[in-house]
């Protein structure tokens, strides 16, 4: 996985212009069930946090385009689970343990949208809390209410100790 890192973070470098898509397209697929298990998108976007300061990128369109990202990437899992739910729960890995779609359930009957919001921040469940979401048909306002304020603090979490740590420990220390 590191040469993909580095070769990522030395694409940006080079190719500043690229480098609002490649994190849409990072955040989107850290967000996405499933495809989030094959690519090291969080690494990356720190990578790229550090990029910021060091190469000159701006902050707020990468944080826009992580933000849009990982918002689109969840509600696309959300939607998948909603209507193809039946044959998610008989699908991989859930079909091996059929009660996580009944735990999950449970969990959004009793946490609602908090179950999503703090969902995003455990990179293991990042991607399953809205596929599962959907599967139990909760409610897609509340979903959405979630998804997108969870978003936007998720992107600035991953880019800003990158982006503004090192201005912080050179204030710091000079």
């Amino acid at each position: 996985m590191a040469p993909f890192v580095e070769t990522t973070l030395d694409l940006i470098k080079t190719h500043q212009e690229w480098a609002v898509p490649i994190v849409f397209l990072l955040a989107f697929g850290e967000s996405l069930a499933f495809v989030s298990l094959l690519i090291p998108a969080t690494v990356i976007l720190w990578g790229i946090g550090a990029l910021i300061g060091a190469a000159g990128l701006e902050f707020w369109p990468l944080w826009l385009g992580a933000a849009v990202g990982a918002m689109l990437g969840d509600w696309l899992s959300y939607w998948l689970g909603y209507h193809y739910h039946t044959q998610i729960a008989a699908a991989w890995p859930l079909k091996n343990h059929p009660h996580l779609i009944e735990r999950g359930h449970r969990m959004f009957e009793r946490y609602g949208v908090m179950a999503v919001f703090f969902g995003r921040f455990f990179g293991p469940l990042r991607a399953i809390v809205p596929l599962i979401a959907g599967a139990t048909t909760m409610r897609l306002i509340p979903f959405q209410l979630a998804n997108v304020a969870s978003a936007l603090l998720w992107a600035a979490v991953v880019l800003a100790p990158g982006a503004y740590g090192a201005e912080f420990l050179e204030g710091v220390f000079n």
